[in-house]
């Protein structure tokens, strides 16, 4: 059984994010945890600042990052818009 975490940085966004928004990313995270590379997530690697990291979509434009920390433990570290995220 995959754990999943979440970084206190990820945690205070997603409080800050509208009540819309916060059930579009439980309904991904229950995904994910499905399935972590379905194909509606768009499950990617990442390269520069992020390298050893993950992307998930969330929406169009929101995205949530993530390390595997072992094969059955994970944190989700970041979640913001693509253009906040990758500068």
């Amino acid at each position: 059984m995959m754990s999943i975490d979440f970084h206190k940085n990820f945690s205070k966004k997603l409080k800050r994010m509208s009540q819309k928004e916060q059930e579009k990313v439980k309904q991904k995270l229950t995904l994910f945890l499905e399935n972590c590379y379905d194909p509606l997530l768009n499950n990617h690697a990442l390269k520069g600042k992020y390298l050893d990291y993950r992307s998930i979509n969330i929406t169009g434009d929101l995205r949530a990052i993530y390390k595997c920390l072992t094969e059955e433990e994970i944190i989700f570290v970041d979640i913001d818009t693509h253009s906040n995220l990758y500068l």
